[in-house]
């Protein structure tokens, strides 16, 4: 919304200056986006008199002219071909910059003399867009008169209007909002009617649905053409084109009242009736803006006998337009569905000044009013004679009343304001106060509660008078500020990157298709209104959006990607069936090499995975195999289980029939990790850290290859292979299994790589078999496990 200070003085009787009303706008709410202040871009010009003008010597097209400027008395080449003794023109001095022709002035010579300065025209200061020469001013101007004032140029101030507040889209609601701020007085915005002589006999037609009031008025035996040159200069210094006085009266309002108004020229109107309606099957419109639309069921539009000739509440039509022709005008002031106008735009593609006003919701308590005004400004710029006004259908009902409390401003804000001072600022914006009973003006439809007048008891108040009250003093927990949960998301995040992965923040929806890949779907977490139909169920698993994102990856050139992200999954609707995971998604693609692809990426996966499950402080977990979900790859996938029942993580290879529904390219490996299924640590003394100790001795090792049941998992073998002797065990890694000749069927040979770190003395042989019979006495004990000969 564009207004310029002179405009709103029309309205506001103040002296401030255009700095002082956007710094009174931005403390009451409104947010100034932009001032366009023509005096600092002309600041440097200034008015001059040319006193002599003659030929140049050395050239046919060139004058030599003395100006008598606010520097004194200059000489400047001209080649303008009225430059001339006696002229009032526009002066620009050396190191101006010249907008419209981008140049720094400099003291040059011109064919051998030399100017100091340069005369203007229209087009180099950028207020015209062609001109024939310099500039030609009054000669009451006095020299020196900065060339804004002289060109009466000021300052455009354009600010974001919110959805709620149409009101200020016109430049008297702005001047309401700022009077009340303290700004300067309110000026009477009554509007005085203008008596009608005889009947209009236009019949006038509603369809609730469609347009609740339509006001109309007939007026005859005008004179339309061009507006006067202030109405001009009003609308262009807002971005608008002057096109007739008719119709530039009507834009007028839409700025000055938001009160947006439709003329249509009476001798084209056809049936002696005109009708707001919404549209049938097939019918449609060509508009002013030379399109043709077509008008379905959802649409209101304006008709006569021949049909539609307008779209209520957006745009005209091109069969009923005003022209210099037109003698008898049909004046419409109608209230649309701020729902409908505001669908009819999405629909058609249209935004006119007319559709962003009503689809905001425009005051339903001036369209009698706001037809009245138009009338006076057309007869008293374009003649004629009034009818009376008609009137179909009737305006929404007023806001009503409620009660307010005028201690509640103190309590809700802090503010500590006089109930005099509170009922002034209400009176200011136009509510209407008596006693505990306060009810809101017809255009401010957006407050319906108490709470709504504390907001604008405060910004007309101030907000800087808002009391800087600090937040009483807690105390603070002895573990910290996060909950346990919190702790173990920022510590997976930290443990994850530093592991190289990237961390992805994905919806928290999905696909239903998706989601029953994955085992849910389930209908009560299908979303009502989803925001995209492709977002439509919530989402059982993260690892759908993780392959998604990588396959996204892929496509783009960028195939070895390492994901992770931490957030919500839900089993259920009810609270207690959402967890928070920790997904980590792989898609190993490496460079080719000779030196080969390395180890398996499964099991630097797992290595991950137990390096997070370390981070988080979980307890000693069983590997478990089978009974996979069946997004996991049947024999490359395993859990991580506390206990048969409580399922901590699961991990493995994707099932390529998944990543194929996805349109994703495998291998693809993850693991999902539970974070509330990792058990709490339990409050302990705080004990302080033993020091470190290395043994100063060797460590050696062992190679046992066991024949156990081929359904035997490695991990089973290698835990009671750890606990044969807990002191000088330091670890045992599985480096091998086999199945083939030499073993018998049933059964695999695993090989495990055993590390002995003697912590007080060299073992002697005794001790090393004796250690090695307790290993294999182990692993025989816990799974039959039998030493391969």
């Amino acid at each position: 919304m564009k207004f310029t200070l002179s405009w709103l003085k029309e309205h506001l009787a103040t002296d401030a200056t255009a700095d002082q009303v956007v710094d009174a706008m931005t403390m009451a709410g409104l947010e100034v986006e932009h001032v366009e202040n023509p005096a600092a871009k002309l600041a440097a010009f200034s008015v001059a008199k040319v006193v002599e003008a003659v030929q140049h010597p050395n050239a046919d097209r060139l004058r030599v002219c003395q100006v008598d400027t606010v520097d004194g008395r200059k000489e400047i080449v001209c080649g303008a071909p009225n430059a001339r003794a006696g002229l009032t023109t526009i002066y620009a001095p050396l190191g101006a910059f010249v907008p419209g022709s981008g140049i720094t002035l400099e003291a040059r010579p011109v064919r051998g003399v030399v100017s100091n300065g340069m005369l203007c025209s229209a087009r180099e200061l950028e207020v015209a867009e062609e001109s024939d020469g310099i500039v030609e001013l009054p000669d009451t101007l006095a020299v020196g008169t900065p060339a804004a004032e002289a060109f009466g140029l000021e300052a455009v101030i354009d600010f974001e209007v919110t959805p709620n507040r149409p009101d200020w889209l016109g430049v008297a609601g702005i001047a309401r909002d700022l009077a009340a701020a303290g700004l300067g007085t309110l000026k009477d915005l009554s509007v005085a009617p203008v008596p009608g002589k005889g009947p209009t006999t236009i019949e006038i037609r509603v369809d609730g649905d469609a347009c609740p009031v339509f006001a109309g008025r007939l007026i005859k035996g005008v004179k339309n053409g061009p507006s006067p040159d202030w109405l001009q200069r009003k609308l262009i210094s807002v971005g608008l084109r002057p096109i007739s006085a008719l119709v530039d009266i009507t834009n007028l309002m839409s700025y000055d009242r938001c009160r947006p108004l439709h003329v249509y020229d009476a001798g084209k109107l056809t049936g002696g009736f005109i009708e707001a309606r919404l549209g049938q099957p097939g019918e449609t419109l060509e508009a002013l803006d030379g399109k043709t639309y077509e008008a379905g069921p959802e649409v209101c539009v304006i008709a006569d006998g021949s049909g539609a000739v307008g779209l209520g509440g957006v745009m005209g039509g091109e069969s009923t337009k005003v022209s210099e022709a037109t003698t008898d005008v049909f004046v419409e002031s109608a209230w649309f569905d701020p729902i409908r106008t505001a669908q009819t735009g999405r629909t058609l593609g249209i935004t006119s000044d007319a559709q962003y006003r009503f689809a905001r919701g425009v005051d339903p308590g001036f369209v009698v009013e706001g037809l009245e005004l138009a009338t006076r400004l057309i007869l008293d710029l374009c003649g004629g004679e009034a009818c009376e006004v008609r009137v179909a259908g009737a305006p929404p009902a007023p806001p009503a009343a409620f009660a307010f409390d005028h201690a509640y401003v103190r309590k809700l804000s802090g503010l500590d304001v006089p109930s005099a001072r509170i009922d002034a600022i209400l009176t200011a914006l136009g509510f209407a106060v008596r006693g505990e009973m306060v009810t809101p003006p017809t255009w401010r439809r957006d407050v319906d509660g108490k709470a709504d007048l504390v907001e604008e008891v405060a910004r007309i108040e101030g907000f800087g008078a808002l009391p800087a009250t600090p937040l009483p003093e807690t105390s603070r927990a002895a573990g910290g500020v996060l909950t346990v949960r919190q702790t173990r998301m920022r510590n997976a995040r930290r443990a994850m990157a530093a592991r190289g992965y990237a961390e992805a923040v994905t919806w928290s929806f999905m696909r239903a298709a998706w989601a029953r890949l994955f085992g849910g779907g389930d209908p009560k977490l299908v979303l009502s209104n989803p925001i995209a139909s492709d977002l439509d169920c919530m989402r059982p698993s993260i690892l759908p959006n993780l392959i998604e994102a990588a396959a996204r990856n892929a496509r783009q050139g960028f195939a070895d990607a390492a994901l992770f992200e931490v957030g919500p999954v839900f089993d259920g609707d009810q609270p207690g069936d959402q967890r928070t995971i920790v997904a980590g998604l792989t898609a190993p693609h490496p460079s080719r090499s000779w030196a080969g692809a390395g180890g398996d990426p499964l099991f630097a996966l797992k290595a991950d995975l137990m390096a997070l499950l370390d981070e988080m402080g979980a307890p000693n977990l069983q590997i478990a195999q089978g009974h996979a979900p069946t997004w996991w790859h049947p024999g490359r996938s395993a859990r991580l289980q506390l206990g048969p029942k409580v399922v901590v993580a699961e991990f493995g290879e994707l099932h390529p029939a998944v990543l194929k529904a996805l349109d994703a390219e495998g291998p693809m490996l993850a693991f999902e990790l539970d974070l509330g299924a990792i058990p709490e640590p339990k409050k302990k003394p705080t004990k302080t850290k033993p020091a470190l100790q290395l043994s100063p001795l060797m460590p050696l090792t062992r190679d046992f290859a066991f024949l156990v049941d081929q359904a035997t998992p490695a991990g089973e073998l290698v835990r009671p292979i750890l606990g044969a002797d807990k002191a000088l065990i330091a670890d045992a890694r599985v480096f091998d299994v086999y199945q083939g000749k030499g073993v018998p069927e049933g059964q695999k040979s695993v090989a495990v790589e055993v590390t002995v770190q003697p912590t007080e003395k060299t073992l002697t042989d005794p001790e090393i078999e004796a250690l090695s019979a307790r290993i294999v006495a182990a692993a025989e004990k816990a799974v039959g496990a039998k030493l391969r000969s």
